[in-house]
Formats: structure tokens, C-alpha cells, sequence
């Protein structure tokens, strides 16, 4: 009776190792690569985030400093626009502005960036978004 269990149990411990030769699919891989690269290079705002903060300096100008997060895995950008809003402590809207970072950010990598505006007295806070970016060809 031992060795009948001793038998199954071995039996069924090889049958359930079978499956580990199993070959790496270089195509299907590849083709997995080919439709993220794809994904990342039709929207590239998906795969950029930004984040910073604001001060107003002794010159009475608001700065801003901030970090641009490239969370692509293959595609790196360049040109990307940034856009400031900048809001009063009621929430108002008071100032908006524009800036372009040429710099190539490659993937999974992050760049770091500061600007200064002069902005209506009583500027409370600033909301930082990626407006495009170009993506750098391979």
C-alpha cells in the first residue's frame, strides 16, 4: 500500500514537471514590443507626468519647479509643452502660460525644470499638465 502512494505521488510530481521546458517565443515577444512602442508613440501625454511646485521669490516673481517623468519603457520625447495655471485663493484663474522643453527625455527617466513669471499679486497656487511632445524617432 506504501509503495502504491509512493508510486502515485512520483507519478504525479513528473507529470506536473512537464511543462517547464517550455521555449521562449522571440516572435510573439517582439510583436508585444512592436504594439507597446506603437501605443507609446501615438500618446505620448499618457506616458508623461509632471509635477512641481510654486514660491514667489523677493523680486515678487511666482517660480515654479518642477519634474517631467518620462513613463514610457521604449519611446523618448522631445518638445514637450507644458502648461501653468495659475490660480488666485478664491481658485480663480489669474495667469496661464506655455513653456517648451527641447531636452530629449529618454525612457523611464526624469528631467527636472524651473521657470519664473510675473504673476498678479495674490497668485495662490499653480496646476502644472503636459499639453504634447514630439516623440524622438529610433
Amino acid at each position: 500500500m506504501k509503495n502504491c502512494l509512493l508510486v502515485i505521488t512520483l507519478l504525479a510530481l513528473v507529470t506536473s514537471c512537464k511543462n517547464g521546458n517550455q521555449k521562449f517565443d522571440e516572435k510573439s515577444y517582439a510583436q508585444s514590443k512592436e504594439s507597446l512602442a506603437d501605443k507609446e508613440k501615438k500618446n505620448p501625454i499618457a506616458f508623461l507626468e509632471v509635477l512641481g511646485n510654486d514660491r514667489r521669490n523677493w523680486l515678487g516673481q511666482t517660480v515654479v519647479k518642477g519634474v517631467i517623468h518620462n513613463k514610457a519603457s521604449i519611446a523618448a520625447y522631445r518638445d514637450i509643452r507644458i502648461k501653468m495655471l495659475f490660480y488666485n485663493k478664491e481658485g480663480k484663474l489669474v495667469a496661464n502660460h506655455e513653456d517648451v522643453y527641447q531636452e530629449t527625455l529618454l525612457p523611464n527617466n526624469s528631467m527636472k525644470f524651473k521657470a519664473r513669471y510675473g504673476t498678479p499679486r495674490g497668485t495662490d497656487s499653480v496646476a502644472l499638465s503636459v499639453m504634447s511632445a514630439a516623440v524622438v524617432p529610433e
